[in-house]
């Protein structure tokens, strides 16, 4: 049986706290009682940064990465490589290979990987952006960075089909320095950088 709250208030906000992905009741109420030893100034900026990232944060028009403008500062950027485009599942991945300093292209989040499983289809996803943004001209190489997992391989395939009318374009796959099963986030930049630096080529085989 749980133990009774001295105050609705804390209550409430342990709740809202625990409803965060790896954030049990105990590291809520930790989190909470935190928050209330700290001056109301700071308590407010936090809150308000909350706040301000939920109604004004956009994505990015062209590679849906998270940006402060309609077109992020990646993408904005002249000295970046334009040519080239690295495909990655999500934002956390962006950050990852950027933190890697070993490619200057831009990127294109998916947005996820197909899985039938949990109901996510191609269509759920920015396949046909990246279609579009090859079809538009510009592009040389795709660089396909999804993690290599039996969801990334299944993508990674559905996108290699879906360009295949554009043999101009290279497809290449970063090479397998990352564990079958990993997640691309996950990979120390050493290991992540290498296997963007020693992609191969991709040629449909899972």
């Amino acid at each position: 049986m749980s133990q009774p709250y001295p105050s609705v208030l804390l209550e409430k906000a342990v709740g809202e706290f625990s409803k965060l992905p790896g954030i049990g009741r105990k590291t809520a109420m930790r989190l909470v009682l935190h928050l209330l030893r700290q001056d109301t100034a700071m308590v407010d900026a936090f809150s308000s940064a909350i706040s301000t990232l939920k109604h004004e944060v956009k994505y990015c028009r062209v590679c849906h990465n998270i940006s402060d403008t309609e077109v992020c500062r990646i993408c904005a950027n002249p000295a970046r490589d334009t040519a080239t485009v690295c495909v990655v599942e999500n934002i956390r991945d962006v950050m990852a290979v950027e933190n890697t300093q070993q490619f200057r292209g831009l990127y294109h989040v998916l947005g996820g990987v197909i899985s039938p499983m949990d109901g996510i289809g191609p269509s759920d996803l920015q396949i046909d952006s990246l279609v579009e943004r090859v079809k538009g001209g510009g592009v040389k190489e795709v660089i396909l960075a999804l993690s290599p997992t039996m969801e990334g391989d299944t993508t990674n395939f559905y996108i290699f089909r879906k360009l295949a009318p554009y043999p101009d374009v290279k497809v290449t796959l970063i090479a397998r320095g990352i564990a079958m099963g990993d997640e691309l986030e996950y990979a120390d930049e050493v290991t992540l950088g290498r296997s963007i630096a020693n992609r191969i080529v991709f040629t449909g085989n899972l």
